[in-house]
């Protein structure tokens, strides 16, 4: 059988193409990553053969030639979307363009999909669920994907309908024309802007939050996909991103903040060379009160922090590292939520702001007890209000919190001037009582054992 000659060349009508060049064209397969499309070394890989399964292919990776963005747009978009989300998203637009030029994209199944169905869900990867259902919809892969994700993990059965529900819908409304042309508006291609990246924002949001379980929780679900609806909870925190490269400037030393100080007896051997240049042996260190410490700032909401805070805090805790934080809800850019705002007896000159949410509260914690040194106090400013990556207040979280208070004795502050008393009273609780820190109060109310 002869194999089937394809001109890519042939592909016109783009208003973006950057200049008229030769094409090469390489064999492929009709297995799922065996073709492909290089738009900027302008390298296509196909299968040659006759088969409609593999002319449907061709018309796939030839409808990627013709309409998909060059790498400059696809880096463009990349800072409010998931970049798997705008993958998948882009091949639900070829897919659903070729499926309206006349092929049958029911064809476009190799066999691995239930199987890939299977691995998906039993590693919990709910994103790549959401993801990878996206990119075959409409296909032959779609069926046999979604059905054995639905049978590792019945309780995804929900999100999966809707999102799917609400992708078709958005991409039913636009027209053919519409979604194919290439027409640079804004700097992103004129259908690759009104779908691809509307269907990437949606995946995103819908990656970000948690799993619905029930009637409440789809809803929220749904609104989240709706435009201007706010993410669903996620149930999770984010990862902690710390800045740990801003230019600190230089404060006035108040004092040593020396931590061990030579002793004749004690459980530490920290100075053998005194066993020849001290008469009185004091080979053995005690500790001595720390001016120093670890003070975590919640810098979410309306919360000012000014350089005269940081400065008051250093005066009684020279030797103080101090955290601020906060995230952007849904953030997928891995911009930093969490940054130093004074070590070692330097300070930010120009305190950053926050970002709305919370979203890191236990992360930054668990870092700062890690960070303090044996003895050293925590100190957590704090409202009390634990939320999620998506802003959202969660209990459990709340929960993992408050143990986490209790179990190094975080020190809890209602403001920074109220974490300054605590550090210079060298560990004494503040004035505020558990009422005056929301959730987390509440939680810590109900069990004090230990702290």
């Amino acid at each position: 059988m002869n194999a089937t000659l394809v001109f890519p060349e042939l592909v016109t009508g783009r208003h973006d193409d950057q200049g008229l060049a030769a094409w090469t064209v390489r064999e492929g397969s009709t297995s799922r990553g065996g073709a492909s499309c290089d738009l900027s070394r302008r390298v296509l890989e196909v299968p040659l053969e006759a088969s409609e399964l593999a002319r449907v292919v061709r018309a796939h990776e030839l409808m990627h030639a013709r309409v998909s963005p060059h790498v400059e747009h696809l880096v463009a978009a990349l800072d409010e979307v998931a970049p798997r989300a705008l993958e998948c998203a882009e091949e639900f637009r070829v897919n659903t363009l070729v499926a309206r030029t006349g092929f049958d994209v029911a064809l476009l199944t190799d066999g691995s999909e239930r199987d890939g169905g299977r691995h998906v869900a039993q590693r919990g990867d709910w994103g790549e669920a959401l993801c990878f259902m996206v990119a075959v919809l409409g296909t032959g892969g779609e069926r046999p994907f979604v059905n054995a994700v639905r049978k590792a993990r019945p309780e995804w059965r929900l999100g999966l309908g809707a999102l799917a529900q609400h992708v078709r819908r958005l991409m039913s409304q636009i027209s053919t024309d519409f979604l194919g042309d290439t027409t640079i508006v804004d700097e992103l291609p004129l259908g690759y802007a009104r779908s691809t990246l509307m269907v990437a924002r949606l995946l995103t949001r819908a990656i970000s939050a948690a799993p619905p379980v029930d009637a409440p929780s789809l809803r929220a679900f749904r609104r989240s996909l709706e435009p201007g609806g706010r993410r669903a909870p996620s149930g999770h925190f984010a990862p902690l991103r710390l800045d740990e490269a801003p230019v600190l400037r230089a404060t006035a030393r108040q004092g040593p903040t020396r931590r061990w100080r030579p002793a004749t007896s004690g459980t530490v051997l920290r100075y053998p060379e005194r066993l020849l240049t001290d008469d009185q042996r004091r080979l053995y260190a005690r500790s001595r009160p720390s001016r120093g410490g670890v003070v975590v700032i919640d810098q979410s909401g309306s919360m000012d922090l000014a350089l005269d805070d940081l400065q008051n805090l250093l005066c009684v805790a020279p030797g103080a590292l101090i955290v601020g934080y906060s995230h952007r809800p849904g953030d997928v850019t891995g911009s930093a939520n969490a940054w130093l705002l004074a070590r070692g007896g330097s300070v930010h000159p120009t305190p950053p702001t926050g970002q709305v949410g919370n979203g890191v509260d236990g992360p930054v914690v668990q870092w700062a007890v890690r960070a303090a040194r044996p003895g050293e106090l925590v100190v957590w400013v704090t409202d009390g209000q634990v939320t999620d990556s998506n802003d959202h207040p969660s209990a459990a979280l709340t929960r993992e919190c408050a143990d986490l208070v209790r179990r190094h004795r975080v020190r809890l502050a209602r403001d920074v001037h109220e974490a300054r008393e605590i550090l210079r009273r060298r560990g004494a609780f503040g004035t505020a009582r558990w009422e005056h820190f929301g959730r987390l109060g509440h939680e810590l109310a109900l069990n004090q054992e230990g702290y």
